[in-house]
């Protein structure tokens, strides 16, 4: 009991230090984007009134929506669009164009965490750097250059890995909850009276007498919700249960003490609107809360970092984005994994980002687009996963997200206002990566049709060449083929080139599923073909960790010995020429051409030893 106890009190530091880190920093900018944008004046009403609306977004969106509600959509124990969207792909399968549409909506939804990715390092490390100015107006010149440095330096250690300093993530992230909740506690203690502002009499009041006003300022107010969705993509890692007992126990009390403490301070004084957050502290603490500030905003923006990592691995493997070179920075952990050509990308989009924004305010414009876009597919994939999955009747599914899906419309229309603004930036970002998702999609099903078209039955075509065998070489050779049952143009190529056939053939398809994990008694399906020829098929979840010799070991029980020094494996490493006709408009099929020919190897993504690859060319027009 005791050992689970402490099993329980480590996940939930670990879920405080990683899940919690984004929507921890928003206590540096969210209020004061509020009051600070002008559309509300200083009077004690509208700031009982913004606090409620404040503590009333945290408590449905945050507390009901995502730590009662959307928390029990696990698949397999994992949560995030990605894992939502394939329960709800699954869940119509009887409805292939709903299917469909449901799969293009989730995948945009994916494709806009890469512009929230963007965003959320630029205004956290902005947003804390900007203490700077605080301490005093001199240093004004140095937040950007200094914010820049720290990105750069967060990016650079990236292929280093976490494992080392990922175990203070949870403490240091403690500690800022701490320090913010004694900051707030310390105001708060100077006008009680703030904490009616609890009451949603406030919130509602507010809205009725300002609609319009409420109707501007959601914009503002989704920022004190932004990283919402982290604690459902990081489900997998930590559990529901070490996930709620730190939003519920540690997170939302410490949020709802600073706000009101800012609340608190600006009744007292409304100058302090220029930055509320870094203006609760006495003159003493402010060098030391810059630092923590700053630290807490690199623990948020590293798990953003790690999250665009691990859903990029989940998108090629299922089969929207080309293979590219993933490496792991722990031995132990699977899921510490490094992307060289997305770490530098969202570098480089997060510079721009800084540079063309320059403060956290500006940057506020931009953030909140994508984060309620996703916010409002995550409803809508809900209810398909609660109607045609858990089979709830029609009427409660429409109770249980109705309700939110109009919360979520509202914030979105709002933020629809600073399209202009600076919104367009994380949409521009998540419609170019959308465009190369989808470009890849269809390009791969044209490619498999085209080789569809043009491809040989193996049976028939083993059953012909054992009519007068070639010669039989000792050893296995492995075929990797797209489809199964038909003939691999690198076997085509070795008999027309080398003339010789292996003792051992393996005809081997690799598919990835619309699930996390594929147990290892599921992982391997094989039909023998006869003379020592096996068809083969090896299932991946879009979580697991692909590993081909490892996952061949399985059919050793068979009779075909799988060695490592008399075991080559054979692939068709095909060029693509893109025609004019049919299929994708004449940009999108060299853009296809153009990623295809960039993809990492196979071999490398398999884990196939480098010494026993041999590469076949092949030209394959779409």
């Amino acid at each position: 009991m005791s050992a689970s106890k402490s099993s329980l009190a480590a996940l939930t530091l670990g879920a405080i230090g990683v899940v919690y880190g984004d929507i921890g920093t928003s206590v540096l900018y969210a209020l004061k984007q509020v009051f600070g944008g002008g559309h509300v004046a200083f009077t004690p009403d509208n700031v009982y009134g913004i606090l409620s609306i404040f503590f009333w977004t945290l408590t449905v969106i945050v507390s009901i929506k995502y730590v009662v509600l959307v928390l029990r959509a696990d698949n397999n124990g994992e949560g995030g669009l990605v894992a939502m969207l394939a329960l709800a792909s699954q869940a119509v399968v009887g409805s292939p164009r709903l299917r469909r549409v449901l799969l293009v909506v989730g995948i945009f939804g994916t494709c806009l965490f890469y512009g929230d990715g963007v965003i959320t390092p630029a205004i956290s490390v902005l947003g804390a750097m900007e203490g700077l100015e605080v301490i005093s107006p001199q240093f004004n010149k140095y937040v950007l250059p200094l914010t820049l440095v720290v990105l750069f330096l967060l990016f650079l250690v990236q292929k280093r890995g976490t494992a080392g300093i990922g175990k203070f993530f949870g403490p240091i992230t403690m500690v800022w909850f701490f320090v913010i909740s004694l900051l707030g506690v310390n105001h708060i203690m100077t006008n009680p009276a703030v904490l009616w502002a609890i009451s949603p009499h406030y919130a509602v009041m507010f809205m009725w007498h300002q609609p319009m006003t409420t109707f501007i300022i959601l914009g503002a107010v989704v920022l004190c919700v932004t990283g919402g969705e982290a604690l459902y993509a990081d489900m997998g890692h930590f559990g529901k249960a070490p996930i709620r007992l730190a939003w519920f126990s540690v997170v939302m009390p410490a949020l709802t003490l600073n706000y009101f403490g800012q609340g608190a301070l600006l009744l007292k004084n409304p100058a302090a609107v220029k930055n509320p957050f870094y203006l609760m502290a006495p003159d003493w603490a402010l060098i030391p809360l810059v630092v923590l500030a700053t630290m807490a905003a690199v623990i948020a923006s590293q798990a953003l970092i790690s999250g665009a990592f691990s859903v990029t691995k989940q998108v090629i493997q299922l089969g929207y984005l080309p293979r590219l070179n993933i490496l792991h920075t722990s031995v132990r952990d699977t899921g510490q994994i490094y992307i060289p050509f997305v770490n530098w990308g969202l570098f480089i989009a997060i510079v721009l980002a800084v540079v063309m924004f320059k403060t956290s305010d500006n940057l506020g414009a931009a953030y909140g687009i994508a984060v309620c876009t996703d916010m409002l597919i995550t409803t809508v994939l809900t209810f398909f996963v609660i109607r045609y999955k858990w089979k709830y009747p029609l009427i409660l599914c429409f109770a249980a997200t109705g309700w939110f899906f109009i919360v979520d419309f509202a914030f979105f229309a709002s933020n629809m206002l600073k399209l202009f603004e600076g919104g367009w930036f994380p949409l521009l970002i998540g419609a170019g990566i959308f465009t190369l998702m989808m470009t890849w999609k269809d390009g791969r099903r044209l490619l498999n049709e085209s080789m569809r078209t043009d491809a040989i039955d193996l049976s028939s075509f083993l059953e012909a060449i054992f009519v007068s065998p070639p010669i039989r070489v000792d050893g296995t050779a492995v075929f990797l083929t797209a489809e199964p049952r038909t003939v691999p143009n690198a076997l085509l190529h070795n008999l027309k080139h080398n003339k010789v056939l292996h003792l051992h053939n393996l005809f081997v398809t690799v598919r990835s599923h619309e699930v996390p994990w594929v147990a290892l008694d599921k992982r391997v399906e094989i039909e023998p073909l006869g003379h020592d020829c096996w068809q083969v098929v090896v299932n991946y979840g879009f979580k697991n960790d692909p590993d081909l010799p490892k996952a061949l070991q399985q059919i050793k029980a068979l009779g075909c010995q799988l060695e490592d020094m008399s075991t080559s494996y054979f692939l068709s490493r095909d060029t693509v020429i893109p025609t004019i006709g049919s299929g994708m408009a004449q940009w999108r099929e060299k853009l296809f051409a153009q990623m295809h020919h960039n993809a990492s190897g196979a071999a490398d993504f398999l884990k196939l030893p480098n010494n026993a690859v041999v590469e076949l060319g092949s030209k394959i027009e779409i």
